[in-house]
């Protein structure tokens, strides 16, 4: 798919129907986690181990959020750590939005909320302080651009007309169609992750005028990455931390994944492959695995 913004890589280009795929997180208690994320969210749990839980939507089977058990794990500082910022769910519409919203002041959970222009976004914290958006997309024919860029905002949303665009019907959990929409990192510096995420990985550069921020995609989206450097001085995330473990970036084929991989290798990054992709840590040690997946 071509687009009219944004800047392509100079080498490899990841596909146009490039998505994210499943989020791993590190939770300090896992039955304290679940608890919040089926009666806050909304999720089904699809597999439950020792110390592991594995989450998707109300209706299919496809994993979405991965929960590992690390007991006592450090929660995330009110200053962050650079890794995770937040992961972000995407609903199929904004009446789902709506009736979530609905549903989080039915229980007196606070959420923050803004306007991006491109999308609808509520913002909240899990037990671990781990952060979370859940979002819908406006339709991509009302985007608009500012010279090259799209133009994203963060302004005030407007909560009456979404809770009006949610109808009666209550809140029932994560409706079929929901996905992770897209994962934004702390990161230390933005030039050296536009050289691991946009040069490397093939990602598109799509916004990157924003305070502090860039943001990248392929196939002409908003953000499948975003990546700011808003907790300047901050350290990584250890492993004796409340942490993101893993995301997945899903490509058509293993020709695309190999492809990406080679890419980032050829750039300089370690790699470490399997059957149907493999994985690099950026920078500042936050791992991605590019796979093969539907």
């Amino acid at each position: 798919m071509s687009t009219s913004y944004g800047v392509a890589p100079r080498g490899y280009r990841l596909p146009a129907a490039t998505r994210i795929g499943r989020v791993t997180l590190q939770v300090a208690d896992l039955a304290r986690s679940l608890a919040y994320y089926e009666r806050v969210l909304g999720f089904r749990v699809l597999e439950r181990s020792a110390g592991k839980a594995i989450l998707g939507d109300q209706a299919g089977e496809r994993p979405l959020i991965e929960l590992r058990e690390r007991s006592g794990a450090n929660p995330v500082p009110r200053r962050g750590r650079l890794g995770l910022y937040h992961y972000a769910i995407l609903l199929p519409d904004r009446a789902h939005l709506g009736r979530l919203l609905r549903h989080l002041a039915e229980l007196g959970e606070r959420a923050g909320m803004s306007d991006h222009l491109v999308s609808e976004a509520l913002y909240l914290s899990d037990p671990d302080g781990l952060g979370i958006e859940v979002y819908a997309d406006r339709p991509r024919s009302g985007w608009r651009l500012n010279g090259p860029e799209l133009a994203m905002a963060t302004d005030p949303l407007n909560v009456d007309d979404l809770l009006q665009a949610a109808g009666a019907e209550p809140w029932s959990g994560m409706p079929a169609g929901t996905v992770i929409g897209h994962i934004h990192l702390y990161v230390g510096d933005l030039d050296q992750a536009a050289a691991f995420y946009h040069e490397g990985l093939g990602l598109d550069k799509i916004v990157w005028s924003y305070p502090g921020a860039l943001f990248l995609s392929a196939g002409g989206y908003h953000h499948h990455l975003g990546t700011n450097t808003w907790a300047k001085g901050a350290p990584p995330a250890t492993d004796t931390d409340a942490r993101l473990l893993e995301w997945e970036v899903l490509v058509p084929a293993r020709e695309d994944a190999s492809a990406a991989l080679s890419s980032l290798a050829q750039s300089g990054v370690a790699v470490e492959r399997v059957a149907d992709g493999g994985t690099a840590r950026d920078p500042w040690g936050t791992p991605v695995r590019v796979r093969a997946g539907s």
